[in-house]
């Protein structure tokens, strides 16, 4: 490896790029030994032909095997130790974070999915097989979701395979909360865990509210909303396939509803406004990425029209909640955005909390890609 490389690997960062590698030859799937400038052991690594020329997963020079790997997820489960009991769907490992970059495990319930990043990671699936087993204990179905272009992790869902057992909607829990959800579906399975913690924090604050939930998906925050004693409670999706999936979800609950609205979120807005409909708590969490027939949405370019749109439905003191995905964004940039939002509508925004993924999403610091979520509340005034 060139200097450059050499420094950010023993600072612990775990991807070699094509134009560090100064000498030898990397193989799609091989193992590859890292030497850095000045011929220092950098560990080892499992070669890929993309954007990453090499994934190190060892900072010795010991095997990548069977029993490593079932070492390195036993760690990741003892990091889930404070997931409570009534919480049976999170991710058990969470790629580079937890010391196996390009592989998360998701669990729900008794079901696993294994997602890889590239198919340099491929030989490495039967361990993690074993490995999830031995840690969480008998599993009902396995499924691996295989990533064809390891340069398109944020945007594309990976096909989907079982390895063993089967099943179609499984019900987990989140917080003593009933969810629906698929793991044949993969990314799609229809959670995300990513959110639990910001669900369970926003469960202290919904009481008497009224709230509007815009992209709701599967209406995770809408059902928290509505446990926790909301007032009214209104949930925008585009999909109607979505919507069905949250009714089921409100359903198996034993929880009215509300408005499950299957429309442009812009387009609700507008109607709101001119009808006069004004709520205490508006949650904006929408995809970074995606088509439809109304065209495509980025993420991105459209917070500050977003926002203004939001805050002309929101009461004196009501929140935004407002999350982001997009890694590339940053928190300087949606901040920014917000903030355009905010003057284009004539409001004040403060911020009152920022929340990050649970311990069950750890992000390591010498690896800061991982810190991809912005979940912002803020006062609109």
């Amino acid at each position: 490896m060139n200097a450059y490389s050499t420094g950010w690997l023993k600072r612990g960062f775990p991807w070699v790029y094509p134009a560090e590698v100064v000498r030898g030859r990397v193989e799609i799937g091989s193992t590859v030994r890292l030497r850095g400038e000045g011929g220092a052991d950098l560990g080892v690594g499992i070669g890929d032909s993309g954007w990453i020329s090499v994934r190190r997963f060892r900072r010795d020079d010991g095997p990548i095997d069977e029993a490593w790997l079932g070492s390195r997820v036993a760690a990741a489960h003892r990091r889930r130790a404070a997931i409570e009991p009534d919480t049976t769907a999170y991710r058990l490992v969470n790629a580079e974070n937890d010391e196996l970059p390009g592989v998360r495990v998701d669990i729900w319930g008794r079901h696993a999915v294994i997602t890889t990043d590239s198919p340099s990671l491929t030989g490495l699936v039967p361990g993690l097989v074993r490995g999830v087993a031995s840690a969480v204990g008998e599993l009902d179905s396995v499924w691996l979701a295989e990533r064809r272009d390891p340069r398109d992790v944020a945007r594309a869902a990976a096909p989907v395979r079982c390895l063993s057992g089967g099943a179609e909607d499984v019900v987990v829990t989140e917080a003593g909360l009933r969810y629906v959800v698929r793991p044949s579906l993969g990314k799609d399975a229809g959670l995300f865990t990513d959110m639990a913690s910001n669900r369970a924090w926003l469960a202290r604050h919904w009481r008497g509210a009224r709230v509007l939930n815009l992209f709701a998906h599967t209406g995770a925050f809408s059902v928290s909303a509505r446990a926790n004693g909301a007032e009214e409670v209104v949930s925008v999706d585009l999909s109607e396939g979505y919507l069905t999936r949250a009714r089921r979800n409100f359903e198996i609950n034993g929880l009215e509803p509300g408005e499950l609205l299957a429309e442009d979120a812009f387009k609700v807005l507008d109607r709101f406004r001119r009808q006069g409909r004004i709520f205490d708590r508006v949650v904006v969490d929408p995809p970074g990425f995606s088509h439809s027939e109304a065209g495509a949405w980025q993420g991105e370019k459209e917070w500050p029209r977003l926002a203004a749109a939001c805050l002309r439905v929101i009461a004196p003191g009501g929140w935004l909640v407002a999350a982001s995905n997009l890694g590339s964004q940053s928190p300087k940039a949606f901040g920014g955005a917000l903030q355009e939002g905010a003057e284009r509508a004539g409001r004040e925004l403060r911020l009152i909390h920022e929340g990050t993924p649970g311990a069950d999403h750890p992000a390591a610091l010498h690896f800061p890609e991982s810190r991809y979520l912005k979940f912002w509340v803020m006062e609109a005034n």
